[in-house]
């Protein structure tokens, strides 16, 4: 309410006409948009600065700020067109530039941003922080002796920033040259004895040296200076399994998983750890874990079936390795395993094919030992039942990228924001100014007709308990009983009422009645469409009332589309288009036809819908959301995560959080 309550002010005061006072206005606005971003309060910040811009479409600083909230909220192509705007209208603005380069480093972006960076330095030559900033971009970008020398450049004004030595020494590990890595590690630790990533890295340099002591004893402090540190117990849990002290590892992979419970390397490690010491119940029930986590790893299941032919569960074993090599068809090792286990079981035919097959692999595998890009897991001599570093992702960086760690991407659904339709709402303030500002004249005349508060136009279910819906529903029977011909507009609110209680036969019968009585009213038909279509959901046992897309867990995070659904809304697009003949300017009438197009498989028709309501009602936000999620799953990421960052600015607050499972990278 409070926040509402201030972007009402603020909409009062932007319209006060002296010049002097609304220039002052404007500065306050702007202040009080810094002190939302002061409060991390980003989500405000913008729908204050949003004002100020309407207000002023040059105020290249308003755009800057709102560049750094939207930033700050993952919404990375949001901030670049921010500030690409803020430059736009002041060439010369350093911050822009210079945000506007970590943004894009961000995208992956990095020969933009290196150009950003150098229009930042060749502004202001004496700040610091760009050099920093470039340092990490082209360490990103793979060029480490320009990395060294921007990292140089900082230090010559920031003595005393450890991420400088630290990223500084990661670029000589990179060139090889572990003595000066170990020297900017040591110069991190002198800088700031509390700080435990300089313990960590150095200690990781030890680990890789096989300096395991040393290792130790560095992993040791890096927990001792901070007891949440999930890196360092990692680490030292590695380096005490090396050192064979293994209940002293198992107790560090227990804190790690304490730390985090959806670490699918902790599962995976600790589970190693326990098969050393055979403790395979335990085990078992680690892999378990990663197998729900990571459900597309490979070696999860590849190290299961070696568990479970330990355990003497051959029938599981030959299913995780069949799961296995469906996951990697050239895993030579996994065949082989299977051929062992199918001989075992009688299986002779199965065997030997297995063992074909695995010679097969193994052959091409010795053929191709110099192409890089062919997997070790045709290598029969490889061991795969090691435990893997932090940063490894379940060896991903030792062979071609095959496996999914993306923890339960499966269980996020997308949402299509549901169609309008007029409903019963108990109104607040905080959705009231929305529905002031961007209703037509002729939505408001015809709710005003109703004379009924609740009544609203509306996407949002309504908020009213079924109890009161029934009795609402009760009394307008009872007004319809005791009239000789009921009004087309008490048949109408009676649809209303029996569409929210669920009984949809009812409610369409009721609209088809009051349009009899009013066939020239756009209105009646939309409701009749959205009653409709909740029927057939409803009847289907469709959960979600318009929404068909979900997010599959791939490591690309494709979108899918449902293809169970057969059944026609043709009825109810009939009634759209009727509403938007009637009623040419009706933006809801089209972002309702989209969503229904969208959800029977008819994209290109549902984004020319949802970019007509848009052309209509530039300020509809929920048409800029649904346009994103149909773009992306045309697969035009970019322009869709675009859209997702306009409906967010535009006040749909959940864009922001789909905007995070969309990482946009060149």
């Amino acid at each position: 309410m409070k926040r509402v309550a201030v972007i009402l002010l603020f909409v009062l005061l932007c319209v006060m006409p002296q010049r002097g006072v609304a220039q002052y206005n404007r500065n306050y606005i702007y202040w009080v948009g810094q002190q939302c971003m002061v409060d991390n309060k980003y989500r405000e910040a913008i729908d204050i600065l949003n004002v100020l811009i309407r207000q002023d479409e040059r105020n290249f600083d308003a755009f800057f700020l709102r560049g750094i909230a939207k930033y700050n909220m993952d919404d990375l192509l949001g901030a670049d067109t921010d500030f690409t705007t803020a430059v736009m209208l002041n060439p010369v603005f350093t911050g822009a530039f210079y945000y506007r380069a970590i943004t894009r480093t961000r995208l992956g972006n990095y020969d933009d941003a290196l150009n950003d960076f150098q229009q930042a330095i060749e502004l202001r030559p004496d700040l610091p922080d760009p050099y920093y900033s470039r340092g990490v971009t082209r360490l990103l970008n793979q060029q480490f002796e320009d990395a060294i020398s921007d990292f140089n450049k900082y230090i010559r004004y920031e003595k005393r920033h450890v991420p400088a030595y630290l990223n500084r020494g990661t670029s000589y590990l990179y060139l090889k040259d572990t003595a000066n890595a170990y020297e900017n590690f040591d110069l991190a630790i002198r800088t700031n004895r509390e700080e435990p990533e300089s313990y960590n890295r150095r200690g990781a340099l030890y680990m890789a040296e096989e300096r395991y002591e040393e290792a130790h004893a560095d992993f040791d402090m890096a927990v001792r200076c901070d007891s949440n540190y999930l890196p360092g117990f990692f680490n030292r849990a590695l380096v005490r399994n090396y050192l064979h002290r293994p209940m002293e590892s198992l107790e560090d992979f227990n804190r790690v998983i304490e730390l985090d419970s959806l670490n699918s390397l902790g599962y995976f490690n600790r589970a190693i750890v326990r098969i050393e010491i055979g403790d395979y119940n335990r085990a078992l029930e680690d892999f378990d874990n990663v197998a729900l986590l990571s459900p597309d790893n490979v070696l999860v299941y590849y190290n299961r079936a070696m568990l479970h032919t330990r355990l003497g569960d051959i029938e599981s074993a030959i299913a995780d390795y069949t799961r296995a090599i469906e996951l990697y068809p050239d895993f030579a090792n996994a065949y082989l395993g299977r051929s062992a286990l199918r001989r075992a079981n009688r299986d002779i035919k199965g065997a030997e094919s297995d063992e074909r097959i695995a010679e097969r692999k193994i052959a091409m595998y010795k053929a191709r030992l110099k192409d890089s890009t062919y997997s070790i897991y045709s290598d029969t001599t490889q061991r795969f039942d090691r435990l893997l570093s932090f940063d490894s992702r379940l060896m991903e960086r030792d062979f071609q990228r095959i496996t999914s760690t993306f923890s339960h991407a499966g269980s996020n659904a997308l949402t299509l924001i549901p169609m309008f339709r007029f409903t019963l709402i108990e109104e607040k303030e905080e959705t009231q100014l929305r529905t002031q500002i961007y209703t037509s004249q002729r939505i408001k005349d015809f709710i005003s007709r109703m004379d009924n508060p609740l009544i609203r136009l509306e996407c949002r279910q309504s908020n009213i308990n079924p109890d009161s819906l029934i009795a609402i529903d009760r009394r307008m029977a009872k007004e319809l009983r005791s009239v000789a011909e009921p009004t087309w507009e008490q048949l109408f609110m009676r649809g209303v009422s029996q569409s929210l209680i669920k009984q949809y036969t009812n409610a369409v019968n009721t609209f088809s009645e009051a349009i009899q009585h009013n066939p020239a009213n756009p209105f009646l038909y939309i409701n009749r469409a959205t009653t409709r279509a909740e029927m057939i959901d409803f009847i289907s046992s469709i959960d979600n009332s318009y929404q068909s897309i979900t997010l599959d867990s791939d490591p690309s995070k494709r979108l899918n589309s449902s293809t169970t659904r057969t059944y026609s809304y043709d009825e109810a697009i009939d009634d759209v288009n009727k509403a938007i003949k009637l009623y040419p300017e009706f933006a809801e009438a089209y972002f309702n036809r989209a969503n229904l197009m969208a959800i029977s498989g008819k994209l290109p028709e549902a984004y020319d819908d949802y970019t007509r309501a848009i052309e209509l009602n530039a300020n509809l936000g929920e048409a800029y959301y649904n346009r994103g999620l149909v773009q992306i799953l045309m697969k035009d990421t970019r322009k869709g995560c675009l859209d997702l960052s306009k409906a967010g600015e535009l006040g749909i607050e959940v864009a922001y959080e789909t905007l995070k499972q969309f990482p946009i990278t060149n």
